[in-house]
C-alpha cells in the first residue's frame, strides 16, 4: 500500500511538472512569435493581477485571523465601486441619473452612529476607568458618535460640495497619521542613536501639513471623485464593522462552526447585492475615467496610466500592511491572534477590538479593488461575487494565510488569464482561473508560497 501511494505521489509530480512546462512554454511561444502582442496582454495581466492582489490581501488578512471565509467581502467590493458612483453620478452624468436617496443617507448616517458609539467607549473605557464616572463617559461618546452620523449624513447629502464638506476630516486624518508615523519611527531609532525629538515641533509639522493639505483640497474641485474612493471605503469597512459587533461576535460564541459563519457571510452577501439592485437597478453603470483616456505606448503596447497606478495601489496596500503587521504592537496582537485566540485573550489582548479593526481593514482592501475594477469596467450589482471569487482563487495560488502569497497570487492569476485567452473568446477568462483553482486544489494544495 505505501509503495502504491509513492507511486501516485511521483505521477502527481510529474503531471504537475509537465503542465507547468506546458505553460511556460505556450507563453514564451507567443512571446517570440508576437513580442508587441504578448508585451499587451502582460501589461492587461499585470493590471488585472493587481485588483486580484487586492482583494486577495484582504481576504487573507481576515482569514489568517479568525479562520473563516467571510463572504461579505464580495459585497464590499460592490458597496465601494457603487459608492462611487453614488457621489459622483449627479455631477459627472449631468444630473441624468438623480440616485441620491434620503432613505440611504439616514440608513449610512445610523449605521457610522452605532458603530462610532461602540468603537469610541471600547477604546475610551479602559483607559479613563476610575478618572471619569460611566455615565459621563456614555453621554460623551454619545454626543461624539451623533456628530459623526449628522456628519456623515452631509457628506452623503451634499456630494457636490464632497471637496469642501470632507476636505477638513483629510486634512485631520493626514496630520494624525503624520504624527503616527513620525512616533513609529523614532521608538524604533531612537534607542540605538539617542535621537530627541521635540514634541512642539512634531506638532508644528503636522499642524502645518493638515493646513495645506485641507487648504488644497477645498480649492480643488477635481479631487471629488478622489475623495469619493475614501468615502466609499470607509462606508464598507464602516459596514463590516457594524455586521461583525452586531452579528458575527454572538455567532462565534455561540456556535463556534466556521460553517455556520460561512453560511451567514454568504446570507449577508446576496442580500446587499438585492439591496444595490433595488437601489441602483440591475444595468451596468460606467464610472469616469480618473486619468483620461489617451493611453501610453511602450514597447508597441497601449497602456493607460491607471493601469500603472491600479499596480501601484497594490504595491503599496502590501507594503502598509506588511510594514504594520510586522513592526507595529497591533500587527503582534494580530499574529498572535491567529495563532491561538484563547491564549491572546489570556495575556491580555482585546481580541475583540482587535478582530474588528481586521475586519475594517480587509473591506477596505475589498472595496479599493472594486471601485480599481470599477473604472476599467462597467460596475453591476453582482460583480462582488466574481471578485470574491478571484481573490479566493489567488490566494489558493499564492498559499492560503500568506500576505505574500496574495500579492504573488494575485498577479499570476491575472497574467495566466490573460494569456490564456490569447487563442479564445473573453468569456473563456472565468473558467481558465476556475481549472487553475482546481489544478492547484490537485497538485499544489498549500499553494506556492504556503503558511508557515
Amino acid at each position: 500500500m505505501a509503495s502504491l501511494r509513492s507511486h501516485f505521489a511521483r505521477a502527481d509530480r510529474v503531471v504537475a511538472t509537465v503542465l507547468v512546462i506546458a505553460i511556460l512554454a505556450y507563453i514564451g511561444w507567443r512571446a517570440v512569435t508576437s513580442p508587441e502582442q504578448a508585451l499587451q496582454f502582460g501589461f492587461n495581466g499585470v493590471s488585472v493581477g493587481a485588483v486580484y492582489a487586492l482583494m486577495a490581501i484582504g481576504f487573507t488578512l481576515v482569514y489568517s485571523t479568525v479562520w473563516f471565509f467571510d463572504l461579505y467581502y464580495g459585497a464590499a467590493a460592490a458597496l465601494g465601486a457603487y459608492g462611487v458612483f453614488y457621489l459622483r453620478s449627479q455631477e459627472w452624468l449631468g444630473g441624468q441619473y438623480q440616485v441620491n436617496t434620503p432613505v440611504v443617507n439616514v440608513f449610512f448616517a445610523l449605521l457610522v452612529v452605532g458603530v462610532a458609539a461602540w468603537a469610541i467607549y471600547a477604546v475610551l473605557r479602559g483607559r479613563l476607568r476610575g478618572r471619569i464616572s460611566d455615565t459621563v463617559l456614555k453621554i460623551t461618546v454619545g454626543l461624539l458618535a451623533i456628530g459623526l452620523g449628522v456628519y456623515t449624513w452631509a457628506i452623503l447629502t451634499y456630494p457636490r460640495e464632497l471637496h469642501q464638506v470632507f476636505g477638513p476630516a483629510v486634512a485631520i486624518a493626514v496630520g494624525i497619521g503624520f504624527v503616527l508615523i513620525l512616533r513609529a519611527l523614532y521608538e524604533r531609532v531612537a534607542g540605538r542613536t539617542g535621537l530627541r525629538v521635540c514634541t512642539a515641533v512634531v506638532g508644528v509639522l503636522a499642524v502645518a501639513l493638515a493646513l495645506f493639505v485641507g487648504s488644497y483640497i477645498f480649492h480643488s474641485p477635481g479631487s471629488k471623485l478622489y475623495l469619493s474612493w475614501v468615502v466609499s471605503s470607509l462606508l464598507a469597512g464602516t459596514v463590516a464593522l457594524a455586521l461583525y459587533r452586531g452579528l458575527y461576535v454572538h455567532m462565534r460564541q455561540r456556535s463556534r462552526s466556521p460553517l455556520i459563519m460561512l453560511v451567514a457571510s454568504l446570507g449577508i452577501l446576496l442580500a446587499l447585492s438585492a439591496a444595490i439592485s433595488i437601489v441602483f437597478a440591475s444595468a451596468p453603470r460606467p464610472l469616469p475615467d480618473p486619468f483620461g483616456t489617451v493611453p501610453w505606448t511602450i514597447g508597441g503596447a497601449f497602456v493607460k496610466g491607471f493601469n500603472f497606478f491600479v499596480v501601484g495601489v497594490a504595491i503599496a496596500g502590501f507594503l502598509g500592511l506588511y510594514g504594520v503587521l510586522k513592526w507595529t504592537s497591533f500587527g503582534r496582537a494580530v499574529r498572535a491572534i491567529g495563532d491561538d485566540e484563547e491564549v491572546s485573550k489570556v495575556v491580555g489582548i482585546n481580541t475583540t477590538m482587535i478582530i474588528a479593526i481586521v475586519f475594517f481593514v480587509g473591506a477596505i482592501f475589498a472595496a479599493m479593488a472594486g471601485i480599481l475594477s470599477g473604472h476599467d469596467t462597467a460596475i453591476q450589482p453582482r460583480m462582488g461575487l466574481l471578485l470574491l471569487l478571484k481573490g479566493w482563487i489567488a490566494s489558493v495560488v499564492g498559499g492560503i494565510g500568506n500576505l505574500y502569497g496574495a500579492i504573488l497570487g494575485g498577479f499570476i492569476l491575472g497574467v495566466i488569464e490573460q494569456f490564456a485567452i490569447w487563442d479564445l473568446a473573453g468569456e473563456w477568462k472565468d473558467v481558465v482561473a476556475f481549472v487553475l483553482l482546481i489544478l492547484f486544489l490537485s497538485f499544489w494544495p498549500r499553494g506556492l508560497l504556503p503558511r508557515k
